[in-house]
């Protein structure tokens, strides 16, 4: 029995996705990988191939509705999938699902499963259908013709499945199923102390993790560190992530100035994030909108107490006032507010941080999400 699944960026299969499919492979199951820009990603391609998976390139623009491109996408993946012959799809993140789904049902593979794990740009400040731009009616099209060839689609919180519902992109009668986000590694992820100071005093230090993108909140989140570090300038601002070319992108210039002001402290793109969360006090994510954000369960696993907005896929992590706080979406004062309750009562710090752990362990456990996609998917 052969399962394939299609992406569309390649770090992302053993990141979010790497648990999984040691789950279905111990099952017997033969994996393939269907991938762009394999060269670009060697260290990734020779790790996924070390563990006995077969990857597969595919032309495919992340970004950018260029038809003449998307149709060679199609193809290439239906010609790809004719020769694996599948018998299980799984296909996640927008393009994957839309071409990846349309491709293997072509294919006729008997067993097609689409994971929705975030809506992104293409979604922004849609709430009904009347607002709609020109591009998102086409992608929201795209959608709704590729799930109608799925036989069942995971979302990662009810809200993202809902939005599906109220713009009509899913079938009455298809199947749905809203999972626990990608779930973390829990053994991967342990608590650690918090910072200390060079007198081996508590220090409090805040943390984002994200791309470097508008809509996750980061512009929020730099202009809240500028107005705290004027009443508390021993309080640290971290920031870990990457300028990407989404149209909501922070810019260079940006960057540059919050860290020559120490307004911020810039990781750069990290690897492995534990270093920077274990340098942490305090997680903060202020996204307009998530499917489950991992870096937020993985701060949760690390023990850490989280500043989220009350957002779709924000608000399933934090229970407002236990083991964080949920603050309102593009509100810089509501998460300044947020901030400098943690700051006055450092001790709220650690039992959110130890409340956040056993969230964790009781809902968001890798091994929990993977059991139960495994179980709807029939393997």
């Amino acid at each position: 029995m052969i399962f394939l699944i299609i992406n569309s960026y390649l770090p992302s299969v053993l990141n979010f996705r790497g648990k999984l499919l040691e789950a279905i492979a111990e099952k017997g199951f033969e994996i393939h990988i269907i991938a762009p820009d394999l060269d670009f990603f060697s260290a990734e391609y020779e790790k996924l191939l070390e563990r006995g998976y077969y990857v597969h390139e595919v032309s495919m623009q992340r970004t950018g509705t260029n038809p003449v491109a998307d149709l060679k996408t199609l193809g290439s993946m239906y010609t790809l999938i004719k020769k694996i012959k599948p018998d299980y799809v799984l296909s996640y993140t927008i393009k994957p699902v839309i071409y990846g789904t349309l491709a293997a049902w072509l294919a006729k593979v008997p067993n097609r499963y689409a994971l929705i794990p975030g809506l992104g740009y293409a979604f922004q400040n849609v709430e009904i259908q009347t607002k709609r731009s020109i591009f998102q009616k086409l992608v929201h099209g795209l959608y709704q013709q590729a799930l109608s060839r799925s036989h069942k689609v995971f979302f990662q919180n009810p809200d993202d499945l809902k939005l599906f519902q109220d713009l009509k992109l899913l079938q009455p009668n298809l199947p749905t199923v809203v999972v626990n986000g990608s779930g973390v590694n829990v053994t991967d992820f342990n608590v650690l102390p918090f910072p200390v100071n060079t007198q081996n005093k508590p220090k409090l230090s805040f943390l984002l993790i994200a791309r470097l993108l508008g809509d996750k909140g980061v512009r929020e989140y730099a202009e809240a560190a500028k107005i705290i570090r004027k009443s508390y300038p021993d309080t640290e601002f971290h920031l870990v992530g990457w300028i990407d070319t989404n149209p909501t992108a922070i810019t260079r210039a940006e960057l540059d100035e919050w860290t020559e002001d120490q307004t911020i402290i810039y990781w750069g793109k990290l690897d492995d994030v534990r270093p920077a969360i274990a340098q942490s006090s305090v997680y903060v994510l202020p996204s307009y909108r998530e499917g489950t954000p991992r870096t937020v369960l993985e701060a949760m696993a690390m023990g850490r107490a989280i500043i989220t907005t009350d957002a779709p896929g924000c608000r399933e992590t934090v229970i407002d006032g236990e083991n964080g706080f949920l603050v309102e979406v593009k509100s810089i004062d509501s998460l300044v507010k947020a901030m400098k309750k943690l700051i006055d009562e450092p001790e709220l710090i650690e039992r959110m941080g130890k409340y956040s752990r056993e969230i964790v362990l009781n809902k968001y456990d890798v091994c929990l999400v993977n059991d139960h996609m495994i179980k709807e998917m029939d393997l």
